[in-house]
């Protein structure tokens, strides 16, 4: 209760004294808010600072912190509050006490599904750095924290304390630009790791433990069709294990730590199996062989027969997940260009229909049901999909949105230039955002219809045909 939360802020306003705090606390609370203003943060984080620094200092009353707390949920609850604003901050107010203050602090924004914040050029950054180097600095960390929200704690503190360093040398260096070239080259690790990790992490938000072990092992069996379950299935498991222990840890080095481990483990496995993840893993730190890794395109499809599908018995049983999870990767690596978001929704769907059937009172018939039906739908599905993503890995943009033109005019023939214009914009937006190995999870899955027997999919909202 109130106790814990203030013991909690004043042991970091001493730990870090003022300035380190007031960082953290933009950091945290840009995370947290991620689309408020610069203005709205700047706001909180001043009450936030001011409130520990009045009563976090030895021989405050202990009533202090809960009165300056209670001020501060007031002005949130007031009309015309200065803060970050939230569609649940009604609910919160119509509670009373802690309650009140619990549920406002629980309160954030979705992440930032593509990272807004652009690097400016170094002459930029040094002209606002030398305009006023407090502003710069406050501005600089909100953006970033706010674009980069989904990567752990330590990892943005250590990623824009050495960004920051690296401005505050080199502007005032006598040679900036090789001043500028050299601090990035030592910072380009720690620079990547916020990057992959801010990826990971929204992946592992969005779908959890389970589904981001089948979207890590589809990425795999698409990068490297010849490879079996067994091989594959394990580092997926693995890396979701990372996920889940370092993406909302406090540990100083976890995620650089645990991903380098499994990067290892990776290039053990795989190195000697395929000429391209040898190239990834030979001769580079373990941070750039894993963002290699996860950047390679898909491989060609290899000739296989057909996914031996799972039976009944196998579905329901204690494997059951396991075996859906095995049945997705045989089509995964048969279907290498199919992307993420229509996987996923295969995922989904396999799960529902597990749950549903196993547990009604003739599973067996339920099953064979679903099965048929999947037996015609899921064919044309994973079809339209390897198409529009494989022509898209294969064409320069401007050809890929030629053929997407031609193919539409033959189903669509009485279309007007107008629609075709529109549609050819919409598939063209979805296939860049979506169509490559780092798509944004919950960007593209809203743009792909939940995939059940009988209903159709659709890109940029309209049915792909």
């Amino acid at each position: 209760g109130k106790a814990y939360v203030r013991d909690k802020v004043c042991q970091e306003f001493q730990a870090l004294g003022k300035e380190d705090f007031r960082t953290l606390t933009i950091i945290a609370n840009s995370r947290k808010f991620s689309n408020a203003t610069f203005e709205e943060i700047s706001h909180l984080v001043h009450e936030i600072v001011s409130l520990a620094e009045t009563c976090c200092v030895e021989g405050a009353d202990p009533s202090c912190y809960d009165a300056g707390s209670s001020a501060l949920s007031a002005k949130s609850c007031g009309g015309d509050s200065p803060f970050p604003a939230h569609p649940g901050t009604a609910g919160c107010c119509a509670q009373e006490g802690l309650e009140q203050k619990l549920c406002l602090a629980a309160l954030r924004h979705p992440p930032q599904q593509l990272p807004r914040y652009l690097q400016p050029s170094n002459e930029e950054l040094c002209q606002a750095f030398k305009k006023d180097p407090k502003d710069f600095a406050d501005r600089f960390l909100h953006e970033y924290a706010s674009s980069y929200g989904q990567a752990p704690l330590p990892v943005l503190l250590g990623s824009t304390r050495t960004f920051l360093s690296m401005v505050s040398t080199c502007c005032i260096s006598p040679a900036p630009t090789s001043c500028f070239l050299k601090e990035k080259l030592e910072r380009k690790t720690l620079s990547l790791l916020t990057l992959l990790s801010n990826r990971v992490c929204s992946r592992f938000t969005a779908y959890g433990k389970e589904k981001v072990t089948f979207s890590y092992l589809a990425s795999l069996a698409q990068k490297m069709p010849g490879a079996s379950f067994e091989d594959l299935f394990p580092l997926a498991e693995d890396a979701a294990e990372v996920f889940s222990q370092c993406c909302d840890s406090v540990a100083e080095d976890c995620m650089q730590k645990k991903l380098s481990e499994h990067t290892a483990k990776a290039c053990g496995a795989l190195l000697a199996r395929d000429e391209r993840f040898a190239d990834c893993c030979n001769g580079k730190n373990l941070m750039q062989s894993y963002f290699c890794i996860l950047a390679l395109p898909p491989a060609p499809a290899p000739k296989l027969p057909e996914a031996q599908k799972p039976t009944n018995e196998q579905l329901c049983g204690e494997e059951g997940a396991r075996h859906a999870k095995r049945y997705l990767f045989e089509l995964a690596r048969r279907h290498t260009t199919v992307p993420d978001a229509f996987l996923g929704k295969l995922y989904d769907a396999s799960e529902k229909v597990r749950v549903e059937c196993c547990s009604a009172k003739d599973a067996s018939a339920c099953l064979d049901s679903k099965r048929q039906q999947m037996g015609q739908e899921l064919p044309p599905f994973l079809e339209k999909a390897n198409q529009l993503c494989g022509q898209y890995t294969k064409l320069n943009f401007l050809e890929f949105k030629k053929r997407l033109r031609e193919s539409l005019m033959q189903t669509m023939p009485k279309a007007s230039p107008e629609l075709l214009g529109r549609l050819v914009e919409q598939r063209a937006d979805f296939a860049s955002t979506c169509c490559t190995p780092n798509s944004p999870p919950l960007y593209c899955a809203s743009k792909v219809k939940p995939w059940a027997p009988t209903a159709p999919c659709r890109a940029g909202g309209q049915p792909l045909r």
